[in-house]
């Protein structure tokens, strides 16, 4: 099985070559609450204007978001677009960027004009030429894109059909890349992909992939006969075809076809999802990973940013929770042996205005009596903080041959319950002291003590909050298991 962590570990150390279209985009954000005047056209009041590397740019700025470098080569016009293309490109830290200045073609420029209320695109408005380029512009392309193959782990042919890919720079990067077995992944514009031969990974969407082969394509049968058809015509290793709502599909050499569904997800705006999967395609690719892999991860990159507005990028972080089990993540999120970390999230709770609620102990072997303690403390507060016992402490209330399970062992237990939102190990033999520091509204005990024999009552009473007790489960104790255990064992 595929090993998503440690392939994700991996990203800072690879770097991808992006040679493509690159363009400006600007999201014009506002309401509409009137008709004009002056024709029968609805008027929107302006609130703010964002403006944003689009395009094959847009698969830099990905592939640098998710902490990977970029080798990025584009073209842009002599023009005041151009030059805040070059600006904000260069700004990005992880991008080292050639752009081939043409000063007989525009800078390509998009303005979208977005009801902010509801996410709706009323207007786009575009600046282009989709005239190819040619002579020095292309040969000045070929170079830059060759000169940087060598020291790249993947490729990436990001076309918008805005005249940078040329024939002649599609040819001359896959050629070189080839003879360096280096994986290109293409994100294809037209009906003609043969001009994409020997590409590692085409990824057209679905309705590109109709046009290529000219007919439409209704069931997932049609879709994978599609796709080795363009594979047959390309010569890649494979062709990813993305469905948006529908998820993905791919196809490989041998005719394996897989799909993944799509993530269940709030959907705020689709550009430049495309970029992103062809972003996190190289990424992985570049890392090692297998086609399925990088798939399953650029899917989970989509999920990402089309929860976001605008053209977006995906970090690291956010695709590693994405992909990634919440148990496996829990640890490094829920567990605190430094109290030093303690104030800055009980501060960020605080500020929600969310109560937060404490109950402790060794929890060495957890059994069905912890279960119901613990999620009967969360259903009292927002945010539930387990004091859990450090070893030595465990040793000095239990005796000897105690903890079963050390520290660690018992803390990863616990940050995997969905009931606990905090793990916080104490060296003391009580919790008052670590109550003090946490000052919760809520603080829970089993139902075997009285509610003046709970240590941090006093606390927790005076500055407002309250005790409350559960109820134990009959039959279970951890001591009671551990002298089970030892007795079967002798």
């Amino acid at each position: 099985m595929f090993n998503f962590e440690a392939a994700l570990e991996t990203i800072p150390r690879q770097t991808v070559l992006c040679v493509g279209d690159l363009m400006l985009d600007d999201f014009v954000y506002g309401e509409v609450a009137r008709i004009s005047p002056e024709a029968p056209a609805p008027v929107l009041a302006v609130r703010r204007s964002e403006l944003v590397v689009g395009g094959a740019g847009n698969v830099a700025c990905n592939v640098a978001g998710l902490g990977a470098r970029c080798v990025f080569v584009g073209v842009i016009g002599e023009d005041d677009a151009g030059r805040t293309l070059a600006t904000r490109v260069a700004s990005v830290p992880l991008i080292k960027s050639h752009l081939v200045i043409d000063s007989s073609r525009p800078t390509t420029r998009k303005i979208r004009f977005v009801s902010e209320h509801h996410s709706t695109h009323l207007l786009r408005a575009d600046w282009e030429s989709s005239k190819p380029i040619g002579g020095e512009t292309e040969n000045r392309v070929i170079e830059h894109a060759l000169a940087a193959l060598p020291r790249v782990g993947a490729v990436v042919l990001s076309d918008y059909a805005k005249g940078a890919l040329t024939a002649p720079v599609i040819r001359a990067v896959i050629e070189a890349a080839n003879k360096l077995a280096k994986p290109v992944i293409v994100d294809p514009k037209g009906k003609n992909f043969s001009i994409y031969m020997g590409a590692t990974l085409i990824t057209p969407n679905w309705h590109e992939l109709a046009d290529a082969v000219r007919r439409p394509l209704i069931s997932e049968q049609d879709i994978a006969l599609a796709s080795a058809e363009i594979m047959g015509e390309v010569g890649s290793e494979a062709v990813l075809v993305t469905r948006g709502e529908a998820g993905m599909s791919l196809i490989a050499t041998g005719g394996e076809y897989v799909h993944v569904a799509a993530y269940p997800v709030k959907v705020r705006d689709v550009s430049g999802a495309g970029d992103t999967v062809i972003a996190t395609l190289a990424v992985m690719l570049a890392s090692g990973a297998d086609l399925e892999a990088a798939m399953r991860t650029a899917n989970a990159a989509a999920a990402v940013v089309v929860g976001k507005r605008g053209t977006a990028t995906v970090s690291a972080m956010e695709l590693r929770t994405r992909l990634l089990p919440a148990a496996s993540l829990a640890p490094e999120e829920k567990i605190l042996f430094d109290w030093n970390s303690l104030d800055e999230r009980l501060m960020e709770w605080r500020r929600a205005g969310l109560r937060i609620g404490f109950t402790n102990g060794c929890f060495d072997l957890l059994h069905p009596g912890h279960i119901k303690l613990l999620t009967q403390a969360h259903a009292a507060c927002d945010r539930l903080i387990v004091g859990l016992n450090s070893d030595a402490s465990v040793k000095r209330l239990k005796g000897e041959g105690r903890p079963m399970q050390d520290v660690h062992a018992r803390a990863e237990v616990l940050a995997a319950l969905e009931a606990v939102d905090l793990v916080v190990i104490f060296e003391q033999d009580t919790p008052r002291e670590l109550l003090r520091r946490i000052r919760p509204k809520v603080l829970v005990k089993g139902g075997d003590y009285r509610r003046e024999e709970v240590v941090g009552h006093d606390l927790v009473e005076a500055d407002g909050g309250e005790v409350i007790l559960i109820d134990l489960v009959p039959g279970f104790s951890t001591t009671r298991i551990v002298r089970k255990s030892r007795a079967a064992a002798e």
